[in-house]
């Protein structure tokens, strides 16, 4: 493979870990998986005020996690790709994983 593509590529899966870099915005992107919501049922489901929800939502969209649809008065988030949820839960395993590893080494050690 080209270096130069390679090197995109390489840019383009490290924007999209940085959007996924706060833990309130991986909350978010659960607390869509199966419906899409308003900013105001996100910010109750979650407990976050609604300019840091609004902030944190602004993020995923620019990294295009979420996209907003208007419907009157409402504008509801949906999750953008609902593979990034297959993809936070492969995550979760390998931690899971990777802590059943440590705890294994401390109790050997105990």
């Amino acid at each position: 493979m080209d270096k130069q593509l390679l090197r995109e590529i390489n840019e383009l899966h490290a924007q999209v870990c940085g959007g996924l870099a706060d833990p309130k915005r991986i909350a978010i992107l659960y607390a869509l998986a199966d419906n899409p919501q308003t900013v105001t049922q996100l910010a109750e489901m979650l407990g976050l005020p609604q300019p840091t929800l609004s902030r944190h939502l602004k993020i995923l969209r620019d990294h295009g996690m979420v996209a907003a649809e208007r419907d009157g008065a409402n504008v509801y988030y949906a999750l953008g790709d609902k593979r990034i949820i297959r993809a936070l839960d492969l995550l979760r395993e390998v931690m899971a994983d990777h802590l059943n590893k440590r705890s294994a080494l401390v109790e050997a050690m105990a």
